[in-house]
């Protein structure tokens, strides 16, 4: 595998790949890579004849108060994992590179709406940092196919936006997130949770699937007035055990818009802070479906 921190040295070794008749699939990380990270490689694999994996730890999506400066960082070990797995080159770009002039004069990409619920709400520069960044690697890897985690369920469905609205000639797929043994969403912040928020972290999950139980058994609770009760009673059962949820949401996955009577492709989108942690997760239900 090659590393390469030049966007000069990333596209000639793309377009040598190419001249070889070979189609490219690209994994954007910020590193501290787990398996639900090396699970993306693997499908690239799958996907694509080179691979190229990037790792940038972008400024831009974190805000005021948030954990920049301690996020995890195993940058050996992920490139001994990265070659291990196959990947074909690794991007190690400098902020230089990625944002070379002042980050209050960079050029924005926004997508506004889907972008501006639920981890919008909360967390307004977020996406604003995640798609920018994103474009800005789209231009210099120009993949055929990019694979991001269907855990950040909302980023996905902004980034596929953002490709269509801007015609971007990629295709975006997603994977299925990656869990531990009780559920529990693998997550590069959960290295924040101490052992008792670990024990009670997948609670989180089985209060999703109890939810989805609810939706499937009765069809007539998706209604306004009945989904805010059925979320503000999820949100009181997570209370006590230790969650400040942010957010817990019966959404439709075609524009993640608050579900409404009739609506059968549905997910649950749930944010909540356990401890030094914020926890995002989500459950897609499809009405009618017998589990």
């Amino acid at each position: 595998m090659n590393k390469v921190q030049r966007v000069s040295s990333l596209r000639a070794a793309v377009q040598a790949a190419r001249k070889d008749k070979k189609t490219i699939g690209f994994v954007p990380t910020m590193g501290g890579l787990h398996e639900g990270h090396l699970e993306l490689v693997r499908v690239a694999k799958r996907r694509a004849d080179f691979v190229v994996v990037s790792i940038y730890l972008n400024p831009t999506q974190f805000g005021k108060n948030e954990d920049l400066d301690n996020y995890p960082s195993t940058d050996e070990e992920d490139a001994r994992n990265l070659a291990e797995l196959g990947a074909d080159l690794l991007f190690l770009p400098e902020q230089q590179t990625m944002y070379p002039g002042d980050l209050d004069e960079q050029t924005v990409v926004y997508v506004p709406k889907i972008g501006d619920m639920y981890c919008g709400t909360d967390r307004p520069e977020h996406f604003y940092g995640v798609t920018t960044v994103v474009s800005r690697l789209f231009n210099m890897v120009q993949p055929d196919v990019a694979i991001f985690g269907n855990k950040d369920y909302q980023q996905i469905a902004i980034i596929r936006r953002m490709v269509e609205d801007l015609a971007y000639p990629i295709q975006v797929v997603g994977v299925d997130t990656v869990r531990s043994e009780d559920g529990l969403a693998l997550s590069s912040r959960n290295a924040y949770l101490g052992m008792k928020e670990m024990a009670v972290a997948p609670s989180l999950q089985q209060s999703l699937r109890d939810m989805a139980d609810v939706l499937r058994e009765k069809a007539s609770v998706v209604s306004k007035n009945a989904l805010k009760s059925l979320e503000d009673s999820i949100k009181t059962s997570l209370k006590k055990k230790g969650f400040k949820p942010q957010y817990i949401t019966v959404c439709r996955r075609s524009d993640l818009k608050p579900a409404k009577k009739g609506d059968q492709e549905l997910v649950i989108l749930a944010a909540a802070q356990l401890g030094k942690a914020r926890l995002i997760d989500n459950l897609e239900v499809t009405l009618g479906e017998v589990k």
